[in-house]
Parts: C-alpha cells; structure tokens; sequence
C-alpha cells in the first residue's frame, strides 16, 4: 500500500496542480527582444509626447510669475536597453535622454507685463521600468505589475525679450518648478502605457477560438512564462478540440516540444499532441468522410469499377444498372501523427463504400472495402498562420469478409490510389489552406521561417516582423475594430 502511493504521489500532485504537457511552446530570445526594443521605444516617445503639465506660478519678492500650456516638443532617446530579468520580468531603461519643452510664460514686476513662449530642456533623464508578466484567468499573457524610476539630471532654459535678464535671474525657481512637474509625469504615463495599453495589444492574442466550422484551438498558457537572462518561454496549451463539443479533448500523453536553440529570434514547438488533438477533434466533429457521385467519379474509374462488378450488376433490375456510381469515403478512427527527424506521417484507417445510385430509390451496395492510408504531412508558417499540406504516400485496401475477395480488389487499388491523389487529396488541402492562427499579438508577423523535425516534435525557427506600429494596433483595438478572442469555456 505505501509503495503504491509512493508511485502515484506525483500523478496526484500534477493533477492537483492542474499541470500538463504543453502542446506548443514558444520562445522568445535575445535577438527577438531587440526588435521588440525598436518598436517599443518609438511606442514610449509617442506616449511621452502626451505629457500634460499643469501650471506652474509663483512669487519672488515683486516679481509675479506664470507658466502654461507646457508641450513636449521632441525627445532624444539614443540609450536604451530592454532585457529580460529573471523571475517573471522585462526590464526596460532609458539613459541619458533629453526632453525638450515649450510652454508659454507670463510676467508681471511692478507695472511691467511681459508674455511669450520659453524653450527648455531636461538633460540627463533617466527611466527605469520592470515589467511583471504573468498569465491571467484565462490563460493570456499579460503585464501584471510595473515598477518605474525617473530622475531628471538638470534642467536649461533659453530666454528672450524684453526682460530676459529678469527671466535669468528667476531661472533657478522655474527650472526646479518644471523639473519636479516632468519628473512627477513620467512614471505615471508609463504604467497606464504598460498597464492598460500594452495590455489591450495583448487582448489580440488569440486564446480559444473557432478554427472553422468544424472545431476550434486552446493556445492558454498553462503556467507564468519562464524567463532566463537570455530567453523568455511560454507554455501553451495547444489543443483543439470539436465545436459543440468542448469537452471532448485528446488528453496529452505525448513528450514534451524541447527548444534548445537561441540563434533565431523566436522558436515555436509543436508536439505529436497538437496535430493528433487537431485530428481527434476533426474526428469526433463528422468533418472526416466524404462522398463523391456521378460526375464526380472520374470516367476511367467509373468503367472500371463497373467492369469489377459486372457479375454483381448483371443480376439487379434494369433501373439499377444504369444507375450513377457513388463512392463514400469514412475514416473509422481517429488518425495518427508521427513525427520523426525524416519527417511527419500521418495514418488513416476507414472504409470505402462503392454503391448504385438508382433515382428515387435506396443506394444498393456493390462493396465495402477497408481502406489504410499513410499520408505525409509538411507544415510550414506563414506570417501568424500555420499551415499543413498532406500528400498520400500509401494505400491499401482488403476485404473485411475474406482473403479471396482481398485479392480480387488488387486490381483497384492503384485507381482508387490515383481518385484520392487527384481528387480528394486538393479537395483536403483547400479546406485546410487557412491554417491556423499562432498566439501573436496583432501587427507583427513571422518571417524567414525554418521547420527542423524531431523526435515527437517539430521546431519551426523564425525572425520577427512588425507589419503595424504599436500604437497603430492599440488605437485600431480600442477603436473597437481589433480582433476579439474568446476565453475558455468553464
């Protein structure tokens, strides 16, 4: 009894949790971080661009002063850094940058006024931002928490006009003044970028929806993502599963995708788990049986079938000799997906219905074949669409009713082969061409695209591309005109 629980403690433990393996992992390096960094401190200026100063009065003795509507006029960011920190965090820095500033001035000594604009500058500002990432109730990405330091090293300002020389002199109190208001700002703008910006470009990450009619995806992240000084890996679910019918999965007993590489700038692994679920899925919804009658049939395999079972024919009635030929096509199990280092297989089973048509009455069978078929399946991505293209490689076919008739269906077995590689096969390939959407976030696309095979999983390496700048994608988003995303059912 005690070894017994000894042995089933970390089954116990795993489904406590609620862990499992992933089907699809993806990582993020260095390189890709890079990119990442580009797009992201073009983001940062236009946000800190939308700095809004209050305004900044004050008395020195007889001198009355007034500072209004404060703009950022251009901001120089050439030293910046975006890492990843261990434990959950990006951590991005701004060194050394510059903000230059215009603002309308008001003065008032005795009975002199004097009005017009004042440029400034902030000189050595410096930002740091860490960003907590985590997955949220549903299983997305998102920024968690945000911790931001700035500090302004110096302020200058330029005067002109009348009473420059007064100007100068209280430039001591409006410098200070306007370097505490700039200093209180920025924090502030950042956190609601990260917070609530950044975050609704991570709502166009899809998480679980319809792939077709037929069924649908999980890409939730099982966990927090992983992060290493010089990688970040995320863990998805990577399921499908039948519409209508949610709850019929595939559990995941396949070996988990490995990524040991960091050359590229982003990898996704994809376990046997995630296509054999995609199969299951297509399974349990009906979508895999088809049926093709009269013109369908191509004429040279309609003479033949018919001269395979003239015997058969002969003995029906007149109406029913004549009659078009129909051909069913059932797979009876779920299929198979194998991947190895040569390639990816995937094996089919189901039967071959061959049947007369006559109008207005019953289909009368001429014979049922068991049909076994391998096909080869290539996989390649395509911007944020994964695709998979399925040539046949094997077929046979046997009687189930004795050995004598498996040989008398010897001589179909090379047209049949022939209808499935003309016919049915680009029948399948077209409904699949839209492929599958990989968990990005709108405006950027893979590029340059590698698939490397594994033992139990394939590794597909890729560059990174940004088609939309972030604040196109978050205005579009917030618009209301963004992709939407459904969460996971209860």
């Amino acid at each position: 009894m005690g070894l017994c629980s000894v042995l089933l403690l970390p089954l116990w433990l795993s489904a406590a949790a609620g862990l499992g393996a992933p089907g699809c992992k993806i990582r993020v390096t260095a390189k890709g971080l890079e990119l990442v960094k580009q797009e992201g401190l073009r983001f940062v200026e236009q946000e800190l661009q939308n700095i809004s100063l209050g305004q900044l009065h004050g008395k020195e003795g007889q001198f009355h002063y007034n500072i209004s509507n404060v703009q950022v006029m251009h901001l120089h960011m050439a030293n910046s850094d975006l890492r990843f920190q261990p434990q959950q965090h990006l951590a991005f820095d701004i060194m050394n940058a510059s903000i230059s500033l215009r603002f309308r001035r008001q003065l008032l000594y005795w009975f002199f006024y004097d009005i017009g604009s004042i440029n400034t500058s902030a000189e050595g500002v410096h930002i740091h931002t860490a960003l907590g990432l985590s997955k949220d109730h549903v299983g997305r990405l998102k920024i968690s928490n945000i911790s931001c330091n700035a500090s302004i090293a110096r302020m200058q300002a330029g005067f002109s006009g009348t009473l420059r020389k007064v100007y100068e002199f209280l430039a001591a109190f409006i410098t200070s003044g306007m370097r505490l208001l700039l200093n209180r700002q920025i924090c502030p703008v950042l956190n609601h970028a990260g917070l609530v910006l950044l975050n609704s470009l991570l709502d166009t990450v899809p998480v679980r929806n319809s792939v077709d009619d037929y069924v649908g995806i999980d890409f939730s992240l099982l966990s927090d993502p992983i992060i290493t000084p010089e990688t970040m890996d995320l863990d998805f679910k990577g399921s499908f599963f039948p519409l209508g019918a949610e709850n019929q999965t595939l559990p995941n007993v396949a070996p988990e995708p490995l990524i040991k590489e960091t050359e590229r700038m982003v990898y996704i692994s994809l376990s046997e788990h995630f296509f054999d679920s995609a199969l299951f899925a297509y399974y349990r919804a009906g979508a895999l049986s088809m049926e093709l009658a009269g013109d369908q049939v191509p004429n040279d395999l309609d003479v033949l079938l018919r001269a395979s079972f003239f015997g058969s024919i002969m003995l029906m009635k007149p109406s029913v000799v004549d009659a078009p030929l129909v051909l069913q096509m059932q797979v009876t199990a779920a299929p198979t997906c194998v991947i190895k280092p040569s390639g990816t297989a995937v094996s089919v089973s189901g039967t071959f219905g061959i049947f007369l048509a006559p109008p207005n009455e019953p289909l009368v069978q001429l014979s049922s074949v068991i049909m076994d078929a391998r096909l080869n399946a290539r996989v390649a991505l395509r911007k944020k669409s994964l695709q998979v293209q399925l040539d046949l490689r094997r077929f046979r076919v046997s009687s189930n009713q004795s050995a004598l008739e498996s040989l008398a269906l010897i001589p179909l077995q090379a047209p049949l082969k022939t209808l499935l590689q003309l016919t049915i096969m680009p029948l399948i390939n077209e409904k699949i061409k839209k492929g599958v959407q990989v968990p990005l976030p709108e405006g950027m696309d893979f590029t340059k695209e590698v698939v490397t095979n594994h033992m139990g999983y394939l590794i597909i390496g890729a560059d990174l591309h940004f088609s939309k700048g972030l604040k196109e994608v978050i205005e579009m988003y917030r618009a209301g005109s963004g992709p939407k995303s459904t969460a996971p059912a209860a």
